[in-house]
């Protein structure tokens, strides 16, 4: 929601100082950073496909060997199983232990062309044009009264979430929409992070290595539209 980039490297060596393991989302991360499972040494690593531009309803879970070959499978199905009996079921070595049943074959389609796309791309380039956005869309956002943008740490990732003083998120989202401007509205799956700041919810505004100058401007002009209307 805040857009922060954490010290997740530092995170995991003092968990595993502590024989923690770390499982880490990535879900955030794998559209706007190069990312390395072995240098960070987490034990287990997340990632939906659709933060990826990818298709929903599949994702990916990276686990240790040493992890994966001491968990039992979570659900029974086809190809999970190395052989089964009346006595006892020999399931198969990860990671087929952990896919019962008929895989998404048209998302796992999908996923493996997004990682392509992105794995082709420049995303250093990418970074430093979405970093020079962001700074430009904070800039703009700064110039509406009323309006208090969360979390301003340097070196964040390219997401803006705010409130407007006086309007409720789901309101200002309606109009926004209504403006041709998509963003999202709600706790973003952070309540005690609402709680925090002692609001019902907010208002984010994504930026991606797709979007433009433009599109802030217009962003920022369904801003002012709504303020009129809703204050």
């Amino acid at each position: 929601m805040l857009g922060t980039i954490n010290p997740v490297a530092e995170i995991v060596r003092i968990a595993h100082r502590h024989d923690v393991p770390v499982l880490i989302d990535g879900a955030q991360a794998l559209a706007h950073l190069r990312v390395d499972v072995q240098a960070l040494d987490c034990d287990f690593y997340c990632f939906s496909a659709h933060k990826m531009f990818g298709p929903t309803g599949i994702g990916v879970l990276y686990g240790k060997a040493s992890w994966l070959e001491s968990m039992p499978p979570y659900q029974g199905g086809g190809e999970m199983i190395r052989s089964v009996s009346f006595e006892k079921t020999v399931f198969a070595e990860p990671p087929q232990r952990f896919e019962a049943g008929t895989p998404p074959i048209a998302g796992a389609v999908g996923l493996g062309a997004a990682i392509d796309y992105l794995g082709g791309m420049d995303l250093e380039s990418a970074a430093r044009y979405e970093k020079g956005l962001l700074e430009y869309a904070t800039t703009r956002l700064h110039e509406l009264p009323g309006l208090r943008i969360l979390g301003e740490t340097p070196d964040k990732a390219p997401v803006l979430s705010f409130v407007m003083e006086g309007v409720h998120p789901h309101d200002l989202g309606t109009v926004l929409d209504g403006q041709g401007v998509a963003v999202r509205v709600g706790h973003h799956c952070a309540m005690p992070l609402m709680d925090f700041f002692g609001i019902p919810a907010a208002t984010r505004a994504s930026l991606a290595f797709y979007n433009t100058a433009a599109e802030v401007d217009r962003l920022v002009e369904g801003l002012r539209h709504a303020r009129g209307l809703l204050t």
